[in-house]
């Protein structure tokens, strides 16, 4: 399970994006996650996913 807060579920997703998986669909795939549901919560506080980093910015 995820955090639902935006600004913890960031802090939960970068790291784990960091320290485990090399893109957002391994890691969606990974927690059973829906990506577009991710991608809108961390919109919805101005963070988009950048594929080169690897993280939400």
């Amino acid at each position: 399970m995820i955090p639902k807060d935006p600004a913890i579920l960031l802090s939960f997703v970068n790291a784990k994006l960091r320290d485990y998986y090399d893109s957002l669909e391994e890691l969606c795939a990974a927690l059973d996650e829906d990506q577009s549901s991710i991608t809108a919560a961390l919109a919805a506080i101005d963070y988009s996913y950048d594929p080169a980093r690897n993280q939400f910015i």
